[in-house]
């Protein structure tokens, strides 16, 4: 079934609206279920100064909320530029099937959104990236682990 282009145009209508009243860049999303919009969002990292604040993460809080799950199964998700790692790493947690989207982290590069060493630091094993990252009191972290396991309740996601 093709894509409707509707929603990747009511994404690049947030996207607008964002950027033009200074909230972030050019950055809007919606996620959609059974052909309705169920969340919107727009970059509003600067707006919120919250560097989470992409238009994806708005538009998966906002679905989530109305859904009351955390769980965005069936769902499609339509945004202007292809997503960064936070924010497919999101989309990924949230379970959403398919995403559309308008322009590739390379055209987004070209205008300073440069995505693309991140997901090169992401290949490298952790101690051969730039940042810093090595265990730290892991006996008692992971105990956490065995303590989660324990709970009567939990719920797996």
């Amino acid at each position: 079934m093709p894509a409707d282009s509707r929603f990747m145009h009511r994404a690049i209508e947030l996207a607008r609206l964002g950027m033009n009243s200074g909230a972030g860049g050019p950055f809007g999303a919606v996620v959609v279920k059974n052909g309705e919009i169920i969340g919107e969002g727009y970059n509003r990292v600067v707006g919120t100064n919250d560097p989470t604040a992409h238009g994806e993460i708005v538009a998966i809080r906002e679905a989530c909320a109305r859904l009351g799950s955390f769980s965005l199964a069936g769902c499609e998700i339509h945004t202007t530029g292809e997503p960064c790692p936070m924010c497919l790493g999101a989309i990924h947690w949230a379970r959403i099937g398919r995403i559309y989207y308008g322009f590739s982290i390379t055209d987004a590069a070209a205008i300073g959104f440069d995505d693309r060493e991140f997901y090169r630091q992401f290949t490298l094993p952790p101690a051969e990236r730039e940042m810093p990252c090595e265990e730290l009191a892991a006996a008692e972290a992971k105990a956490l682990l065995g303590e989660y396991l324990a709970l009567p309740e939990r719920v797996a996601y």
